[in-house]
Parts: structure tokens; sequence; C-alpha cells
């Protein structure tokens, strides 16, 4: 047994979903989304260094010890995989470890909007699912996936950096390739794709401009592409895409994406009472009004298509918010703080709710 294995066992028995190394301070785990220390011992650099080559290949580490940086999956059989994120920092090298439970959380359990099922059976088109780090997205994409698997006969490929979760054979037939293992890059990986019959694909980030410009070419020519960014709603998903692209590419860029955006899906965590997480979501599907507003560039009247959308299934992250203080799953502070339209949640709030903020 590694020697982190303990660590990361007494991270998932304390519900925890990050442990964070740093030297000179002790482990700490993310435990319903705040920091909390797993040992009273420091991790000194000597220390350090053991966990995490312990775990990692012979080339790897050359690359860790090289670039600074390092992004890798780790596995301990029976109980979850884990993706890691070795870094340099202040004070030398450090981590972070993300569970990825072994076992896909199916549809039903996460209690994901029925609209996704929606997306899952579409033939085409470019489903973006957005939010900041730590906010699900990956087990949001992977219980779709997993639901397409279920009932669907398609071949999906996944291009991830690292693997995260990994799909049993079902009805689906799903290729994983990772990033530095199986290929050289998310840009070559989409390349080789679009000569393997595919009828899904999966990015497990589209950071660059040259992979948004091939998932965008994909989408285009016929396949379901399904991505993720680091945006908190619809509007700034649509914004960050074109304006990736330079000023005399952008209007290409409006017409690819109006013709073949189909939906999507942006997510927060929020804390749940008494204890845990849930996840709230504004959805944008495709609409009618849709392509000119891409097209114009009037991104300021994507929140009245999703508001005019409702029977539809789409819905804006503030109703969201609403719709959950009102079954009671999270406090009203608690939505206050999330909301884009804070105003909306004053009246909810109790005496002593803002102190300190």
């Amino acid at each position: 047994m590694a020697a982190i294995d303990q660590l990361l066992r007494n991270l998932i028995e304390r519900g925890g979903s990050d442990l964070h190394l740093t030297v000179g301070l002790p482990p700490k785990a993310r435990i319903s989304g705040a920091l909390q220390p797993l040992t009273e011992a420091q991790v000194d650099t000597t220390t350090m260094e053991q966990l995490l080559k312990e775990i990692c290949p012979p080339k790897r580490w050359n690359d860790f010890l090289e670039g600074k940086d390092l992004d890798l999956a780790y596995e301990i059989p029976g109980l979850a995989r884990f993706r890691g994120n070795y870094l340099y920092n202040h004070w030398g090298q450090a981590a972070v470890f993300r569970q990825i439970p072994a076992k896909i959380v199916p549809f039903e359990d996460l209690k994901l909007p029925e609209t996704l099922k929606k997306l899952c059976h579409l033939d085409q088109g470019l489903v973006v699912v957005t939010g900041p780090t730590g906010s699900g997205k990956s087990t949001t994409l992977a219980a779709m996936i997993d639901y397409i698997n279920s009932n669907l006969a398609r071949h999906i490929i996944t291009i991830e950096d690292p693997i995260e979760f990994v799909h049993p054979v079902k009805k689906s037939v799903i290729v994983h390739r990772e990033v530095g293992e199986h290929t050289s890059s998310f840009a070559a990986a989409l390349k080789g794709a679009m000569r393997h019959d595919p009828d899904i694909l999966l990015l497990g980030e589209m950071r660059e401009m040259e992979t948004i410009k091939l998932a965008l070419g994909c989408a285009s020519m016929g396949m379901l592409v399904f991505g993720t960014l680091h945006t908190n709603n619809a509007s700034k998903t649509i914004d960050r895409i074109i304006n990736t692209f330079p000023a005399d590419e952008q209007n290409q860029v409006r017409v690819m994406l109006s013709s073949c955006l189909a939906g999507v899906v942006a997510q927060l965590l929020c804390k749940r009472v008494p204890k845990g997480r849930c996840a709230v979501h504004e959805i944008l599907l495709t609409h009618e009004a849709l392509p000119n507003t891409i097209r114009s560039g009037q991104i300021a009247n994507i929140k009245s298509i999703i508001e005019s959308g409702g029977a539809d299934g789409m819905v804006t992250m503030d109703n969201s918010l609403m719709a959950r203080v009102r079954d009671g799953t999270i406090e009203a502070r608690e939505a206050y703080m999330k909301a884009a339209n804070k105003a909306t949640f004053l009246p909810m709030l109790q005496p002593g709710d803002l102190d300190g903020h």
C-alpha cells in the first residue's frame, strides 16, 4: 500500500472531496466545502516528495520536475479514483487530489433535472457543462454518459486529462483516451476522432482556441459533443467561447456556434441542509431566437430566452436557487451568496445572516 493511501482513505471516511498537501502544513480535506486538517502532523519536504513520487510513473515524475506541474489519475482498487494535480509553490512541492467515486452515481441519485435527459438523446450539436472548479461538472457529465450508455447504442470517445470516470460496457461502445498517455493533446485527439466514426465526443475541458474550433467543427459535422468550461452562466459561456478567438475570426465563430449550440448547463454546488452539498443549475436549450441572438452578438438577451423557455425545461440560476430554498434543501443565506440578483433573496434572510459579509 502506498503511503498516501491512508490519507486518501481518511478523506473518504470523513466524506471529503479534496485532499490538499502543502509543505509546512498538516494534510487538509475539503469537507462540505470547508478545509479541515486530517492530522496534526505537518508535511515536511522529504515526506512530500516520498508521498508524490511513490505513486507517479518515473517518466511522469521527470515531466513534473521539469515542467513544475502535472495532472495524473490514481486509483485505490475497490475504493475510488483520484485526479491529482502536482505543483510547485513558495514552500516547495505540493498537490491536490480530487475524489472520483469508483462507482458512477446514476442520474436519478444525483437528482439532476430531467431536462438533461433531452440533451442525452440528441444526435448532434455542442453541449457545454460549465461551473467553477469543484462544482461537480465531471460528476454530472459522467451521469449523462452513463444514462446514454444504459439506454442507447452509441460510439462514445472521451478525451480527458487525466481520465476520471471509467465507464463499464453496457449498450454503448466507450473509448477512453488520456492526454499525455494515449494522445499528445486535446487537438490531436479531436482530429483523430473525426476518423473514428464517433456518435458522441466528450472533452474533459475546452481549454484552447484550437480545441474549441475543432469541437465546433465536430458538432457541425453531425456529432454530439460534450465539453466543459469554467464559467458561471449561459451568457458568460457563449461570450467565453467567442472571445477565445481573435477579433477577425469572431464573426465566423458566432455563425458556427449559432448553428450547432445545443445547450448550456451551468452548475453550482451549495451547502445542503443539514449537511452535504447539492447542485443547482442554469439550463439553456436550443430556441428559435437563439441562433440570431448569437450571430448578432446580443448576448444580454440570453437571460430572456431562458426565462421564456420554462415550459421546455430552461431555468435561470436564480430561479433554481429559489426553488431549493423553498423546498428546504438550502438556506436563504446560501442562495443569497450564490445569486446574481441578490435583492430577490434579501426578504428571506434571517437577522445576522449577513454578519461578516
